[in-house]
């Protein structure tokens, strides 16, 4: 699409091609609107991507997004989407030293092996018993909440009602989690774990009073009506390309390289002005959907920009001839690392850590987890290296807010991803080091994006993953019918920074297309 082109009027434009903005596109054009999608970058996809980051070899990496558990099956049966997922058989591994000994849990593998792993790390039942009672809980919880986020904003009574659990809603929606995590858990470790899903892309402490870490363990346990995380067949990119196609194919226009500059409009119709390398244009529309963060539609719109954002992440990609041995004699890398391998998440270094950076220190014990994709789905990995057993690793770090970078973020980075991989190796027989490919110009396969690389990449405010501070699943003053709505009548938020935004789920989008496509 060219700049100089005359302005055609489109139902609707939709400004970002990350997966919510494709969603939106798909279900407006299979509705027969005529749609426009405006992407700043040469490729869709957002941070939902698969690329080939090591020079000269063989392997697509989810380089940002890398796991799915939000995306409803009726967006991908919907849109008739070519998108598989398959299920971790082991759930994670944890290692820890225990008197002198390196030993560790292991979660997954059935039930009795689940059983028996909690009994010898914690001499008894009583972990594992309290573990089924409270998963049994969140998967109720789940199974209520999850089908709300494809349909209209239920109110706080509403969903409490859904619920139907006192308990459940008080421990999850209203109380901080550190005190059901400390009520029902007693050992270290375990609790760690427990709340390692409250901290993802969250800077919070377990008994932050703001209830951010409660938000962000929900959103993490309903998924799927299950919590269950699942690895993309063919990686993140993967789902990117089919809603690309299944938006092209109902006959959305997607134009890369078009960076949308301004919105214009009197809240009956609207003008999107864009910028390309051949200069600027103009797409008239009835509705305007921004797939971006809530800072770049007030930028856009010329309205007084929310709070600010900041994310709190170290994301490291990597590639390895072989998975490394373990110190645990009776664990078997294999499995370790093919659910969400812990690495100094008991529940006392996580308070540790988050007291340190909030004192504007680096962590001295940098928690993160780690999985490898290639494990549960080779297909990532070109044939030859899947002969030769290498896979890929991704690692993600927790409690490492923006802030910590400003001084000097490639310094910092080097220095925070040097002390994490030695938490690492602390559990390991072998140093990873010895275990990384090397790239056709025999550099080391291994790379490190910290929240300032991320705003500067993928235009992340603060690096922050979900936009801003995820918000309950129910209405709220101002949140409108579906939780994409904006001061402008037909300008709808259809990204992370939506209501019931935050990960890889489609919702938003799926929640803007409604919204357009009820008003006729």
């Amino acid at each position: 699409m060219s700049a100089n082109e005359t302005p055609r009027a489109y139902d609707a434009v939709i400004v970002g091609a990350g997966h919510n903005g494709l969603v939106a596109a798909a279900y407006l054009a299979r509705a027969g609107r005529s749609v426009l999608v405006l992407e700043r970058l040469d490729h869709t996809g957002g941070a939902a991507v698969s690329t080939r980051p090591f020079a000269g070899v063989e392997a697509r990496l989810s380089r940002y997004s890398y796991l799915v558990s939000l995306l409803p099956e009726k967006i991908v049966r919907d849109l008739g989407l070519d998108f598989r997922v398959r299920t971790r058989t082991i759930s994670s591994y944890t290692p820890v030293e225990r008197a002198g000994r390196p030993t560790g849990l292991l979660v997954g593998g059935g039930e009795q092996r689940t059983r028996e792993a909690f009994a010898r790390l914690t001499g008894g039942d009583r972990e594992y018993e309290a573990w089924q009672r409270f998963y049994g809980m969140t998967g109720r919880v789940a199974q209520r909440v999850f089908p709300t986020l494809t349909e209209p904003l239920p109110t706080r009574d509403a969903l409490r009602r859904r619920i139907d659990d006192e308990t459940a809603w008080r421990t999850l929606f209203e109380e901080p989690l550190g005190v059901a995590v400390e009520e029902t858990f007693a050992d270290d470790l375990v609790r760690g774990v427990v709340l390692t899903d409250a901290l993802i892309g969250t800077f919070a402490d377990a008994h932050d009073p703001s209830l951010a870490q409660n938000r962000c363990f929900l959103y993490h346990v309903i998924g799927g009506g299950t919590g269950a995380w699942d690895v993309p067949v063919g990686g993140m990119g993967a789902l990117t390309d089919a809603l690309a196609a299944a938006a092209r194919t109902a006959g959305a226009r997607i134009a890369t390289g078009h960076e949308a500059i301004r919105i214009d409009t009197d809240g009956h119709t609207a003008e999107v002005a864009y910028r390309t390398a051949d200069g600027e244009g103009v797409a008239a529309a009835r509705h305007v959907l921004v797939n971006a963060s809530p800072h770049e539609l007030a930028a856009l719109t010329g309205d007084a920009a929310p709070e600010p954002a900041e994310g709190a992440q170290l994301k490291v990609n990597m590639l390895l001839e072989r998975l490394p041995r373990l110190r645990d004699p009776d664990a078997d890398p294999r499995e370790a690392f093919a659910g969400t391998f812990h690495i100094a998440e008991g529940y006392a270094e996580l308070a540790a850590a988050h007291a340190q950076a909030a004192a504007g220190e680096l962590p001295t014990a940098p928690p993160s987890e780690i999985y490898c994709h290639s494990l549960t789905d080779p297909s990532i990995l070109g044939a030859d290296l899947a002969e030769r057993g290498y896979h890929t690793l991704t690692l993600f770090g927790l409690h490492t807010p923006a802030r910590l970078f400003d001084r000097d973020n490639d310094a910092v980075r080097e220095e925070l991803l040097g002390s994490t991989l030695a938490q690492l190796d602390a559990h390991l027989a072998e140093p990873l080091a010895d275990c990384l490919a090397t790239d056709a110009d025999g550099r080391p396969c291994i790379e490190a994006k910290t929240p300032l690389d991320l705003e500067r990449d993928l235009r992340l405010p603060g690096g922050n993953i979900f936009h801003r501070a995820l918000s309950w699943p129910y209405a709220q003053e101002d949140s409108g019918r579906w939780g994409v709505e904006t001061r402008h009548a037909n300008v709808l938020l259809c990204g992370a920074g939506a209501v019931r935004g935050g990960g890889v789920s489609g919702v938003p989008g799926h929640n803007a297309a409604m919204a357009v496509l009820e008003r006729g």
